[in-house]
């Protein structure tokens, strides 16, 4: 017990030391979510057709963050699972370009210096985003431009609205908790959207070529992969100062192809390190506590996210459907259908609304099999959090997260602690 205070006492005093890094970055581009405090409750990039373009203009930034984790586990037993303790996990690192190329035009791109599954760097992606058509021709398409917006690029995919509050490797001050939904929606593939957003009503349709590592190779059917539709409809609007109200719905579905990343294309991987992993297993299953259904060849996927902000009281929802073809040894798949619900209540308070108290549950049931055995995995997360500025943030989760109707080391499962973050984005 003395050993374990010790290790909380030094997790405080270094995930608040951290604070030497931070940066103020003054370059604001057009345009543009903020990635500090300032960009909490923006989901897609504002559309404003206010400029203050006056010639190229590069913003770097970055993100860095530690957690020092506390979890144990257990099982039925029969697989005995690998011990685990208290400690701090691997510091994650995010490199930002942000480039203004022109009025209304402009460029990102993220770099991951170290994550989890990767500590050397490697790109996670980038976009072009054209909210003028000026520089073609000044004025062109003026009157349909200041309600339009086009992303191009081989980029984050705009499905659902819960990927504007997760971690994305070391960027995790928009996520109010340590961990992601279980069933975790994140996929970078090659593509293009189109937005139209006019009085708070917002449309968007896409389409990717399905494949997060890209290829030219063909398989043995003779094809390069597929194609996946996207498509966003939704209303947000500030009825007035005190009440926000959002709520959208999401659709990605896949032709046919070669493998499916929507819920497995994550490299960065899980905030809980090492969780229900077999005794002396030599592979890192960097995705630990999260669950990727089956499916195989193509995936119909649909989410509605309701948000609702009165004053400092915030609602999120997440109500979600998977489903397609699970993979079998037999001539014939099986189909197999996911749900996914969570909802997440905080409170802010504070000059800065600089606290926060919340809790969120989270379940998924799953038909996913060649049995077509139901599983399901249940989550709850009470935490806090203090932005020491607007670049700094600390956070507090408690985490218990329950498996039921798996077979292996999962049977009986469970996984339950605490966790401390300290994440910096400028």
């Amino acid at each position: 017990m003395k050993s374990k205070i010790k290790n909380l006492i030094l997790a405080v005093l270094v995930l608040t030391g951290l604070n030497i890094y931070a940066q103020n970055n003054r370059r604001n581009l057009d345009n543009f979510r903020q990635p500090d405090q300032r960009g909490i409750n923006t989901f897609e990039a504002p559309k404003d057709t206010e400029t203050t373009f006056d010639g190229v203009k590069v913003r770097v930034g970055g993100a860095s963050t530690l957690q020092f984790q506390d979890l144990r586990h257990e099982n039925s037993g029969a697989v005995p699972l690998g011990k685990i303790g208290s400690n701090f996990n691997l510091a994650t690192a995010n490199l930002d370009l942000d480039v203004a190329l022109a009025d209304g035009v402009r460029m990102h791109l993220r770099t991951y210096l170290s994550s989890r599954h990767h500590p050397e760097p490697y790109v996670k992606g980038g976009y072009f985003q054209i909210d003028k058509l000026d520089f073609i021709s000044e004025g062109l398409l003026s009157d349909l431009m200041q309600y339009t917006t086009i992303k191009i690029g081989h980029m984050e995919n705009n499905y659902g609205d819960a990927h504007f509050r997760r971690s994305d490797n070391a960027q995790t001050i928009y996520n109010p908790f340590i961990g992601n939904l279980i069933m975790d929606s994140f996929t970078t593939e090659v593509g293009a959207e189109v937005y139209y957003r006019r009085e708070g009503f917002l449309g968007m349709v896409g389409f990717s070529n399905g494949k997060l590592n890209q290829s030219v190779v063909a398989g043995s059917n003779g094809k390069t992969g597929g194609a996946a539709f996207l498509a966003k409809l939704g209303y947000d609007k500030q009825l007035n100062d005190d009440l926000r109200v959002r709520l959208t719905g999401s659709l990605y579905n896949t032709g046919y192809a070669s493998r499916l990343y929507l819920y497995s294309a994550d490299r960065a991987g899980s905030r809980y390190y090492h969780v229900m992993e077999e005794e002396g297993s030599k592979s890192d299953n960097f995705r630990s506590g999260r669950f990727s259904p089956s499916f195989q060849n193509s995936i119909t996927s649909v989410m509605i996210n309701p948000f609702v902000r009165y004053k400092g009281f915030e609602l999120f929802g997440t109500v979600e459907r998977a489903s397609g073809a699970t993979h079998v040894d037999s001539a014939d798949d099986i189909e197999g259908v996911t749900n996914q619900y969570a909802g997440e209540l905080l409170y802010r308070f504070g000059k800065t609304e600089n606290f926060y108290v919340g809790g969120r549950y989270n379940i998924v049931d799953s038909e996913y099999d060649d049995k077509a055995q139901d599983v399901t995995i249940n989550r709850a997360q009470i935490g806090a959090g203090w932005f020491m500025t607007k670049n700094i943030l600390m956070k507090a989760e408690y985490v218990n997260q329950n498996y039921k109707g798996f077979a292996g080391a999962l049977e009986d499962g469970k996984f339950n602690g605490f966790m401390l973050e300290a994440a910096i984005s400028f």
